[in-house]
């Protein structure tokens, strides 16, 4: 796929056309309830919103954000017999934060799943997810995109409920409390764990960020995964999921 990317870590970049990002400027995704939505998702509620999901040909978008910093992820790794192996750092609890979004389109599994990931250094604001979300909605090109998050108090603020009550693009759904399992971008966080931060020690910030950039182009590149990560949460979307799903790679 083609690519157009910035080195800088306070520069912009769109991984590709199935996989959008940023990494400075204040850019994420999530959102708040208002009259177009906000009660928990629960499996079953799942077949109600999937029927208005189909009747507006509407992506269905799962978003979550998480955290990297300098301190490595320990995973069990191999060494040869007799020798503990050690991992050097520099102590520096310096964080960026990346916020992820799987799109399934309701009625045409040709279309998806879509990947659109974003970083940068510190935590996100309400003017940084607003101006996110602007992202997802060019992503989308303006079609209709039911989003289900959580309930993060962030996400309730009312400079973002004024904002959300304009995007008529936009339709909204919460997750359950403490219900991580239902969101599918939390396998992803997972598999980036394992994966590419794994035992990193890097030096400076642009280095984690260089590796989570490579699992999610990994990730991206297996369009398997989106869909296993979805068969994880027990949900489902029709049309229904590709057969035979690997496991991650």
């Amino acid at each position: 796929m083609p690519e157009a990317t910035q080195r800088s870590f306070t520069g912009q970049r769109f991984a590709s056309p199935r996989s959008c990002g940023t990494r400075g400027s204040t850019r994420s995704t999530v959102q708040l309830p208002t009259k177009r939505g906000g009660a928990p998702l629960d499996h079953a509620r799942v077949a109600a919103h999937q029927k208005g999901a189909v009747n507006t040909r509407a992506w269905i978008v799962f978003l979550d954000e998480s955290g990297v910093s300098l301190l490595p992820q320990i995973r069990r790794t191999y060494a040869p017999r007799g020798r503990t192996p050690l991992l050097r750092h520099r102590l520096n609890w310096k964080r960026a934060s990346m916020a992820a979004a799987l799109g399934y389109h309701s009625t045409d599994f040709d279309r998806g799943p879509r990947l659109c990931f974003h970083l940068k250094p510190s935590s996100y604001d309400t003017t940084a997810l607003i101006e996110v979300l602007e992202q997802v909605k060019a992503f989308y090109r303006g079609e209709p995109v039911i989003l289900v998050r959580d309930g993060l108090s962030a996400h309730w603020s009312r400079a973002m409920r004024a904002w959300v009550t304009e995007q008529d693009w936009l339709t909204l759904e919460r997750l359950p409390a403490y219900a991580p399992e239902l969101n599918p971008v939390e396998l992803l966080w997972s598999s980036l764990k394992k994966r590419e931060l794994a035992n990193l020690a890097g030096d400076h910030l642009a280095d984690v960020a260089d590796a989570t950039e490579q699992g999610v182009h990994r990730i991206n590149h297996n369009q398997h995964l989106p869909w296993s990560y979805l068969a994880h949460t027990g949900l489902t979307i029709h049309p229904p999921h590709p057969p035979n799903l690997r496991k991650d790679q």
